[in-house]
């Protein structure tokens, strides 16, 4: 199991070969294909659905963008046509099953929510398919110009959009967002969104705004929503996150107050926590909180603090 999804494998990308179409064909020919359909990705319950080129589930799919090579060969991600059952389409949401099968699907094979299943994948598979899910739901978005309005073509192996019309090149984004554990002494502070399922609390996050520091967000989320201020700011470390395209900069901050007072907007709850409630948090025994999923960065931070590793 993965303590930290998508993170610090630094496989090979393979940045050359984007400009190399001959060198692309060759290795897509023989080479792995990874589908995506509503943002869900082929996968079983422990690894992703590689396909060859030419498999009958394939058809009609988006160009290939290259993820890079992998166990000696390439490896791509494609967003093959939308397919409806007559039962419906499950929600994708965090904490449901989010599965849908396909007819064309391997056996033991169906697309399925990358949060179900990120802690299960090899750290590869993981960042392949953070990498997978991101690049293709930026291209899906981003078919015309944000400059002209015209439209825009994919190029560099799908690490590009460029617009025919104004020449103006796009290039996929990462947002970054500060997430952070905030203690104060024995205890830390949790809280939760508006429509989160019950139960569900998380250490406090939001996106770092421009011209800002990552230390000076920290400390302006944690007031906004909660009043609470803090003070030291230490960098711990960081998660890709491709729900859609954030980068988290997990953070510690130390609370100079207790107070809290709640932006409604932002929170419909927040409490501080102790050390031994938040060990029955993670065991899943709290009668309140229930623990955040397993290779997501509010539970390396929690576990971390609880174990002194921070």
């Amino acid at each position: 199991m993965n303590e930290l999804s998508f993170s610090g494998t630094g496989r090979d990308r393979a940045h050359a070969l984007r400009s190399d179409p001959a060198a692309l064909a060759a290795l897509l020919a023989e080479g792995l294909i990874l589908p995506l359909m509503r943002g869900l990705i082929l996968a079983d319950d422990s690894s992703l659905g590689w396909l060859p080129q030419g498999h009958p589930l394939l058809e009609g799919a988006s160009e290939p963008v290259f993820l890079g090579l992998w166990q000696g060969k390439g490896v791509f991600a494609v967003r093959i046509p939308d397919f409806t059952p007559e039962e419906g389409i499950p929600d994708a949401g965090v904490f449901d099953a989010g599965l849908q099968p396909h007819p064309r699907a391997p056996q033991g094979r169906q697309f399925t929510e990358l949060r179900r299943i990120m802690s299960a994948l090899c750290p590869d598979e993981a960042e392949l398919a953070a990498t997978a899910r991101a690049l293709t739901e930026w291209h899906n978005g981003h078919a015309f110009c944000a400059r002209c309005g015209r439209e825009t073509q994919s190029g560099g192996a799908g690490w590009h959009r460029k617009c025919a019309s104004c020449k103006a090149m796009h290039f996929p984004r990462t947002d970054p967002v500060v997430i952070m554990l905030v203690t104060r002494g024995n205890h830390l502070l949790l809280g939760r969104s508006p429509g989160w399922p019950e139960g569900m609390y998380s250490t406090l996050a939001g996106f770092i705004e421009p011209g800002e520091t990552m230390e000076a967000a920290v400390r302006r989320e944690v007031h906004e929503e909660t009043g609470v201020l803090c003070g030291p700011v230490r960098y711990i470390a960081s998660q890709p996150w491709p729900f859609p395209a954030s980068l988290m900069l997990g953070c510690h901050a130390e609370a100079e107050s207790e107070a809290i007072t709640l932006d409604p907007a932002e929170l419909e709850d927040a409490l501080w926590l102790s050390r031994e409630e938040l060990v029955d948090v993670l065991a899943g025994t709290h009668p309140v909180v229930r623990p955040p999923r397993q290779g997501a960065i509010a539970r390396f931070l929690l576990s971390g603090w609880l174990a002194g590793r921070l």
